[in-house]
């Protein structure tokens, strides 16, 4: 068995949907599992009509819930869906947005409810297409399959039991019967809706492939695997053949939103490799991630380029620091207790900087900062990566960075090697990192 992923933008529209069902036609023999997203932009429509309905009542969303209702209705004409699926799942969409009108208040757990709809309504589309071609499929949301969550709202992860659920319920599915399920979401304990969080529907796939042991999960998108840089940022990125989980992991972390973090984990977990392929030019090879990231580009000191803009750096300098133990630790509390996550730290003997994303809570964190020395805080700053396996194997790499950089005439504000021996990481101003960026890839791979 193979897992199958696609992702919204592989779900456009009637087009897309024809093309991903050829695509899983192709692979029944592989007897495939496919997840999906919302069809491209419906999550960020219904996260829309949600705050609509808050701030001006069901009124205020009824513009949007009636493209949405447009649209999969058109859709459910095209693919051989009965209109009344569509129209039962919006129903309910609109009578709990009636409820946030009324009240004025959408809650994580209301939130996470509202934005299932997306995968609900986009896997009940792509599994009538697939019958209306004639290929025996049906349709099911995640919690019918054995996703069960931990009931944190927006960011849930499985139970511990969930594998085994998945398991037997994969096992009962009826034989040549292409299951078509929902990525992002499941249900708790409790029968109540949680999100896995924004492009959760790739950890929803590598849940399902480590549980059913699958012989591969397929993540399937807009580009042809994990590419060297962004595209939209250097015309000359190419696919990346192998990555090693571990690289794929910092690629993710560090900005690339080809593959989710969290995806990687249960694929690891279980020895299920993963590739990443294009919907759009489906004959590619794409870019496989397995546990040594084995092929053609193995030995290669750098895989990729990642960067993360509009960071902000945090410098925090005391000469109580100096010889003196747990100074650290309290800076590492500050930011726990106020919930901010901190991506690079690079330190010296009396000063510690470290770059956080945009975040509400950093106000918080720096009052208590400044209680423990000067802070200073510099916004608009770029975090970029390089990533490879033999980074800190391979002489005269750090120098090829630099020097690159510095023929771009960009200045380095932050360095930080050592933690992984897979990440040269140093920050820039976001003004300079598109430069930076096209300069460290033709120094490295041009």
């Amino acid at each position: 068995m193979i897992v199958m992923k696609f992702g919204g933008s592989s779900l456009a529209d009637v087009p897309a949907l024809e093309r991903v069902a050829s695509i899983i036609e192709g692979r029944r023999a592989r007897r495939p599992l496919v997840v999906v997203s919302a069809h491209k932009g419906v999550t960020d429509q219904l996260i829309a009509a949600g705050r609509a309905a808050r701030a001006g009542g069901v009124d205020g969303a009824d513009a949007i819930l009636g493209e949405l209702r447009a649209r999969h209705e058109e859709l459910a004409l095209a693919v051989g869906l009965d209109i009344e699926e569509p129209r039962a799942l919006l129903d309910r969409l609109e009578t709990v947005l009636h409820g946030v009108g009324l009240l004025r208040e959408l809650t994580p757990r209301t939130l996470d409810f509202v934005t299932s709809f997306g995968e609900r309504l986009s896997a009940r589309n792509l599994s009538a297409l697939l019958r209306h071609r004639g290929t025996p499929s049906a349709a099911f949301d995640a919690w019918d399959l054995g996703m069960l969550t931990d009931g944190k709202f927006g960011r849930a992860r499985p139970r511990p039991e969930c594998e085994e659920r998945i398991e037997a319920a994969v096992a009962a599915l009826p034989e040549g019967e292409i299951a078509v399920t929902t990525g992002f979401i499941g249900r708790d304990r409790r029968g109540r809706v949680n999100t896995l969080g924004r492009n959760g529907s790739d950890y929803t796939a590598a849940i399902f492939a480590g549980a059913v042991r699958a012989e591969e999960l397929e993540i399937w998108t807009d580009v042809s695997g994990v590419l060297t840089a962004d595209p939209r940022v250097v015309a000359a990125a190419s696919p990346v053949a192998a990555l090693s989980f571990e690289e794929a992991a910092e690629v993710a972390c560090y900005g690339a939103k080809v593959v989710h973090p969290s995806t990687l984990e249960p694929a690891r977990r279980h020895g299920v490799p993963i590739r990443v392929l294009n919907t759009f030019e489906p004959d590619q090879p794409g870019t496989q991630i397995t546990e040594g990231g084995a092929g053609a580009d193995e030995a290669a000191p750098v895989k990729a380029i990642a960067h993360k803009g509009g960071q902000s750096v945090v410098n925090v300098r005391s000469t109580r620091m100096l010889g003196q133990h747990g100074f650290l630790s309290r800076i590492a509390r500050a930011f726990a207790r106020h919930e901010v996550v901190v991506d690079m730290i690079a330190t010296s003997e009396v000063s510690v900087s470290l770059t956080v994303p945009p975040t509400k809570g950093l106000g918080a964190v720096l009052v208590d900062l400044r209680k423990l020395g000067e802070v200073t805080v510099e916004e608009g700053r770029t975090e970029l990566c390089v990533v490879g396996s033999h980074l800190r194997d391979t002489k005269g790499i750090a120098g090829r960075v630099f020097g690159a950089l510095a023929d771009a005439d960009v200045n380095v504000e932050m360095i930080s090697q050592g933690a992984s021996r897979l990440n040269l990481g140093v920050v820039v101003a976001d003004a300079d990192a598109a430069t930076a960026i096209r300069s460290l890839h033709r120094a490295l791979f041009e």
